[in-house]
């Protein structure tokens, strides 16, 4: 037979007309209001219709070698796979948030003797087959919003591996172009020690014409090895590289394949797009807004707690004292019984759980106009030192034609006539040295520039 509660039909109706009455106004709709301005690039020319942030990676960065880099180290990073890692985590609190929806289900089966306290009856059997079931109803919406802000910080997760990615790309692209500087430097150096060498010879035949004394061939022998000095600098800064490079493709130190940095051709069509953007290009953007959502899911399920909780359980099975009537139609039974749960003495503390939700969402929401402010400052920065960069190399260009031509013209009046000394040599020799390598920080400098600017807009993870 089937037992039900006597109050259960006006059970069902006050719980009911307590979702109508109070449900819609314990948890809010979460809404960004969070105004992205417009000129958070500052002066910078934007173009909503064009975005670099939209293209491949392999659409910037054109040398083979360092697409080779970048696609091992998209597999193989340490870093990377964690994020991963992290995002699994992530997708399975979101999955168990959704079955918490779900009623439980549980069952049990027994046998045994009932021993009845009086000494006249008698022991009977008891047989029972049955399943309970419990479930949560979501009068207030504490399911809901908790549902909401895993979801939140799902898309939060996988926020961060694209950030993640991102920044690994940048790293790899970065750490290869200061390799390519210190193999330059490294050219130059060995290119101006040969001219060194030379001219101390040639001091040494000019002396002993008597053209110049010995502190001109003991000077040019200094100048000689104060360059060659910093050879091993060089090489360590190059083996260095080689390490970190090898360290963000997930490999042992080792060799890495590389290409001479100004055979790198850079690209030119920057296109920056509008700030509105940054939310859908860059990550960590997109993960702090996430953040903001979630913590407002949170606020509102610290409110619920003020709420008593609907528990409808239900049971059903078979019961018999007879083996052989266990299955009789009179064997089936089955309630139904719903319950009001209300916090009494914990008051106190789900209004302190409120104020910590309440503070954790007021922070995030800090966090994220910080980060937004910052992804502003990191376009404009590296798109002015792109512009700066682009027109320093004409200068630098001009200067170093003028000093080839100097060090050409002192060598040749040193060599025939009075108008100048060995002193002249060097200076015009050690300028040219010096203006060389400041080509070579300027060409770095103008590829670190759009690695930054893409990284900046949030390209890499597509």
């Amino acid at each position: 037979m089937i037992h039900w509660s006597k109050q259960y039909n006006h059970f069902v109706q006050a719980a009911f007309l307590s979702v109508m009455l109070f449900s819609c106004d314990v948890t809010k709709p979460y809404a960004n209001n969070q105004v992205v301005p417009d000129g958070l690039y500052g002066d910078a020319v934007t173009d909503s219709n064009n975005n670099m942030a939209t293209l491949s990676w392999k659409e910037i960065f054109k040398d083979p070698l360092l697409q080779e880099l970048i696609t091992e180290g998209i597999s193989n990073n340490l870093d990377l796979k964690t994020a991963a890692a992290n995002l699994k985590a992530a997708e399975a609190n979101f999955v168990q948030s959704k079955q918490a929806f779900l009623p439980s289900l549980s069952g049990n089966a027994s046998a045994g003797a009932y021993d009845p306290a009086s000494a006249q009856a008698s022991a009977s059997q008891v047989y029972q087959l049955y399943a309970l079931s419990s479930w949560q109803v979501d009068v207030w919406g504490k399911l809901r919003s908790t549902k909401r802000s895993m979801y939140a910080a799902y898309l939060g997760s996988e926020a961060y591996r694209q950030a993640v990615q991102t920044q690994l790309v940048a790293n790899i692209a970065a750490t290869y172009y200061q390799l390519l500087a210190y193999d330059e430097q490294l050219n130059i150096v060995q290119q101006s020690l040969e001219v060194y060498s030379k001219d101390t010879e040639t001091m040494k035949i000019l002396k002993n014409s008597n053209v110049v004394t010995g502190a001109a061939v003991v000077q040019s022998a200094a100048n000689y090895y104060a360059v060659k000095s910093t050879v091993p600098d060089i090489k360590n800064n190059i083996r260095q590289a080689e390490n970190t490079l090898c360290l963000l493709l997930g490999r042992a130190p080792g060799s890495i394949k590389r290409d001479s940095l100004f055979s790198e051709q850079v690209y030119s069509e920057l296109s920056i797009g509008v700030p509105a953007q940054l939310l859908a290009n860059r990550p960590d953007v997109k993960e702090a807004e996430l953040q903001l959502r979630s913590n407002f899911e949170q606020v509102n399920v610290a409110r619920t707690a003020f709420y008593p909780a609907l528990t409808i359980t239900g049971q059903s099975g078979l019961y018999a004292t007879q083996l052989k009537s266990f299955f009789n139609a009179g064997a089936f039974f089955a309630n139904i019984v719903g319950g009001l749960t209300q916090p009494i003495f914990n008051n106190g503390l789900n209004k302190q759980k409120l104020k910590v939700a309440q503070a954790n969402y007021e922070a995030s929401e800090y966090n994220y106009r910080k980060v937004l402010l910052t992804a502003g400052q990191e376009v404009s920065n590296a798109l002015y030192q792109y512009q700066m960069v682009d027109e320093k190399a004409i200068s630098r260009k001009e200067q170093i034609a003028n000093l080839e031509k100097a060090v050409y013209f002192t060598k040749e009046l040193l060599k025939y006539t009075s108008a100048t000394n060995y002193t002249d040599v060097l200076t015009s020799e050690q300028s040219l040295l010096s203006a060389r390598q400041n080509a070579v920080t300027d060409k770095l400098q103008q590829l670190q520039a759009l690695v930054n600017l893409y990284a900046a807009l949030g390209g890499g993870w597509k």
